[in-house]
């Protein structure tokens, strides 16, 4: 942990993001909290004793806290004891994306990417709904993930995800210049567009679980629907929003893997061989980024539970803006 000490009595003093929290009781009765804090560089087990809520404040997984105390021994493991901990304010001038596990670019970047990209369409009606989308979800956008594990499960993953299909939906159509470009990257930027409903995400922008909306509906049929008011709303074209609509309801391919129909039009195939193709390039990227050249990785269970074998140092970093 990237704690820095402060004077010579063995106090150390950082910012860090709580991954678990416990509300526990001792063997006096009193109230403690079990915690594990993480930065960018690790982990650390922490013990906040004599825990009172009404004086520290109420603390919950993936807030981002300053915390102060000493570090010990116990059980062959680093141990925090807590002296003072409190929620990071804007006064601190710290950046959460330094501290937990972010994307290569800048939410800012990347949402500039898109914008860019659809505001040279020809087609009024698609870049009206796609900007229109864009810019009502801005907010969680920035910083939402892809997912609640799994690929691009990290702060600005939706955005380092979208983009990334945008970008080989570009290729595609060089090489097969009948596509409908302008549909195919719609659809690409909008799939994945209800996964700011979806997902229940502190300001760390990491996902700690599913709205009642993302448990019940999901973001295929809720990212459908958000098309089809917006088009409404816009007075789009009736089968331009159809369209779209069928390529987020179909982007999962089969309904065995969460699609509501499978893909029936070019455009919407396109669309899901896409973004398979970049979960997995992730899934294979971030399980190998973690090992030795000359080694295997363990068993990746949403990849068919194979070992990746690691064979070179190449840098593992998207090109995408």
């Amino acid at each position: 942990m990237n704690f820095n000490e402060i004077g010579n009595n063995g106090l150390v003093e950082g910012f860090a993001v709580i991954k678990q929290c416990d509300k526990k009781t001792a063997k006096n009765g009193n109230f403690y909290l079990d915690i594990v804090l993480s930065d960018k560089s690790g982990e650390i087990f922490a013990k906040l004793w004599d825990y009172n809520e009404n004086t520290h404040g109420k603390y919950e997984n993936d807030m981002f806290v300053k915390v102060r105390g000493s570090i010990s021994q116990y059980n062959g493991h680093d141990q925090l004891r807590i002296e003072k901990i409190r929620p990071v304010i804007d006064s601190d001038g710290v950046d959460v994306s330094d501290f937990v596990k972010s994307a290569d670019y800048s939410g800012e970047d990347m949402l500039g990417f898109l914008l860019k990209t659809v505001g040279e369409f020809k087609d009024n009606d698609l870049k009206r709904v796609v900007t229109h989308l864009l810019e009502k979800n801005k907010e969680k956008i920035l910083y939402f993930p892809a997912a609640f594990r799994l690929h691009h499960a990290i702060r600005c993953g939706l955005l380092m995800h979208t983009s990334s299909i945008v970008k080989l939906c570009e290729s595609v159509c060089k090489v097969y210049p009948f596509v409908n470009r302008e549909l195919l990257i719609s659809g690409a930027i909008l799939h994945d567009i209800a996964k700011t409903v979806e997902f229940d995400v502190k300001d760390t922008g990491i996902a700690s679980g599913y709205t009642v909306e993302g448990n019940l509906l999901g973001h295929l049929v809720m990212g459908a629907m958000m098309v089809a008011d917006a088009s409404k709303e816009l007075n789009i074209d009736s089968e331009k929003s159809m369209l779209l609509q069928h390529m987020i309801l179909s982007h999962h391919g089969e309904p065995e893997f969460g699609a509501a129909v499978r893909p029936l039009f070019l455009e919407a195939e396109l669309l899901s061989q896409l973004d398979l193709m970049d979960a997995r390039i992730y899934e294979i990227m971030d399980a190998v980024s973690g090992i030795e050249k000359g080694e295997f990785t363990q068993r990746l269970w949403a990849l068919e539970d194979r070992k990746f074998y690691k064979y070179n140092d190449a840098e593992l970093k998207v090109d995408i803006l």
